[in-house]
């Protein structure tokens, strides 16, 4: 979103088929904290093609999914109209979203806080939420430990692209504490769980091809180099199908002073 090397439009096909959105679990413990209520107003920042946008209209929200790239836009409205849901869609950046002030009971980053201007999209977050709404921002990472097909993928993709520098996380992200204190909001409260997640080997090779890593990075036929090299290492190393591929999700709710 915010660094030109990489684009998640170029790669919109697979992120709609197979980058999987939030589990429930994550919305039903937003909703203890009196969030992705029936009716709420909320805006879903970075939401590429629409899953977190799309799962709170599934409960009633009124939700206006933002982000600049235009491809991920068009598949998040094919999904809207696909899965029988309401939502509005629109191309603008996250921090300058053109959205009316102080009207909006939550905002949602899920997946992208990294990748704005963090001071700036903090800013703007504060300005569109009603007093006490609350900025909202998850995580749902694959997690790399010793030996395993996620430790694997990320090696292969080093290989392939060198520049790129995501991998070994711990899905915990403490740096966002201090920009939302900084920004203007209070009450910070976090959680975070674990769960497994069944990939198809054709599922993972088509998630891994969404990443910022890969094909939002890579030109096509180093893409098609690199799938090729993902199915040898499944095939040999990791014949099980489906995988089962550990996921951490991390949520940091604020609310506006």
């Amino acid at each position: 979103m915010r660094k030109p090397s990489v684009d998640f439009g170029r790669t919109s096909e697979d992120y709609a088929t197979f980058r999987q959105g939030f589990p429930a679990e994550m919305f039903e413990r937003l909703v203890e904290f009196g969030i992705g209520l029936e009716g709420h107003r909320i805006v879903d920042l970075g939401t590429g093609t629409g899953t977190i946008a799309l799962q709170l209209a599934a409960a009633g929200a009124n939700v206006i999914g933002v982000d600049i790239a235009g491809n991920q836009l068009s598949q998040a409205r094919d999904l809207s109209v696909k899965q029988g849901l309401s939502a509005t869609f629109i191309e603008a950046s996250a921090e300058q979203t053109g959205l009316e002030s102080g009207a909006f009971d939550a905002v949602f980053a899920g997946q992208c806080w990294h990748w704005f201007d963090r001071p700036q999209v903090t800013g703007e977050a504060r300005r569109l939420l009603k007093p006490d709404g609350a900025l909202v921002i998850a995580h749902f990472d694959w997690l790399p430990l010793p030996g395993n097909v996620v430790e694997s993928t990320e090696s292969l993709i080093v290989k392939a692209n060198p520049q790129w520098k995501m991998g070994g996380g711990a899905g915990l992200y403490p740096r966002w504490f201090a920009d939302l204190s900084v920004g203007g909001f209070w009450q910070l409260e976090s959680f975070s769980f674990d769960m497994f997640v069944p990939y198809t080997h054709e599922a993972w090779r088509g998630r891994i091809r969404a990443s910022a890593g890969v094909a939002a990075s890579l030109p096509s036929e180093s893409v098609e180099k690199f799938d090729r090299g993902l199915a040898g290492l499944l095939k040999v190393r990791f014949p099980k199908d489906p995988l089962e591929i550990p996921h951490r999700v991390w949520v940091l709710i604020g609310r506006r002073v």
